[in-house]
């Protein structure tokens, strides 16, 4: 009987070992969410292609063979935690992309900064590609160099909404999903590769098949159009390009700047279970490119 009991034991060891860790720390219900989604953005492109619902706290967009969608928020930040809850569309979704991200293109076209969460579409059976990147200055050389970080998720995100968020104050970007820290970016070590002129906050969702789902081998197959991507629950705080000097930026943690120990394993954990590629550790990338790489 004893004998019996060890694989059950052990395979309840393994999956608590794989549960999902409390962050301590939850931002996403920190802060109240806009009162209204007009109250911080409006449509940026595809108008035919985007609703927004009665009482303003979700908007859908949408993708089909004659556009996609996009919205911008009404101001640029110039630090902030920026969060929402998606839900994707399930079944085939190649080639397309859902985005939620700042930049500033528009004010430094060819020259730009962004910080970007974009979800990669898949094929049925295979699991959506949640990708961070960062870059800089448009990399300064007229090509965009990227700092893409990526992961699977551990859940369904078709299935439900999930929050994901962006963090960034002077001293670090935090990717969040669920209030997990997945990806942390910070300062010290990227030096002159951090952004730090303000920009504005994005959501979109366009076809992408040249590079999206398995480098461009799965394209947009618009026979399964529309594709469908739904947002509600904004939390924009953070300190506007406009605001004064002494607006103070949005903390990490409870603590201050930095994550906590709590959300330092629990970063960990996303890593070790979901983390799928690290442009550091890409041996075809230049990382003569990338000098945060070599801290």
């Amino acid at each position: 009987m004893a004998l019996l009991f060890v694989p059950f034991l052990l395979l309840l060891m393994l999956r608590w070992s794989n549960a999902q860790p409390s962050p301590g720390y939850y931002p996403s219900y920190r802060f109240r969410p806009l009162r209204g989604f007009y109250r911080g953005f409006n449509n940026l492109w595809g108008p035919e292609h985007q609703t927004v619902s009665g009482d303003q706290s979700s908007v859908t967009i949408w993708l089909d063979r004659n556009s996609g969608s996009g919205f911008k928020s009404i101001r640029p930040f110039r630090n902030g935690y920026f969060g929402t809850s998606i839900k994707l569309q399930p079944g085939y979704t190649a080639g397309v992309i859902t985005a939620f991200y700042l930049s500033n293109n528009q004010a430094h076209p060819g020259f730009h900064d962004e910080v970007d969460i974009e979800f990669l579409g898949t094929t049925p059976g295979k699991p959506y590609t949640l990708q961070t990147n960062v870059y800089v200055r448009g990399s300064g050389d007229g090509r965009i160099i990227g700092r893409e970080v990526k992961f699977h998720l551990w859940f369904d995100p078709t299935a439900g909404f999930h929050n994901y968020a962006i963090l960034w104050n002077p001293n670090e970007i935090i990717f969040f999903v669920d209030d997990i820290p997945i990806r942390q970016y910070p300062r010290k070590n990227a030096g002159a590769t951090f952004p730090l002129r303000p920009m504005w906050l994005y959501g979109s969702i366009w076809d992408a098949s040249s590079w999206a789902t398995e480098d461009g081998k799965y394209k947009a197959d618009y026979r399964y159009q529309p594709f469908v991507a739904r947002f509600t629950r904004f939390v924009v705080r953070g300190c506007t390009a406009f605001a004064p000097l002494l607006c103070q930026p949005v903390p990490s943690s409870w603590h201050g700047d930095g994550l906590s120990r709590r959300q330092y394993a629990a970063m960990q954990w996303a890593q070790r279970y979901y983390l799928v590629y690290n442009y550091c550790k890409d041996p075809k990338r230049d990382h003569s490119l990338t000098p945060e790489c070599w801290s």
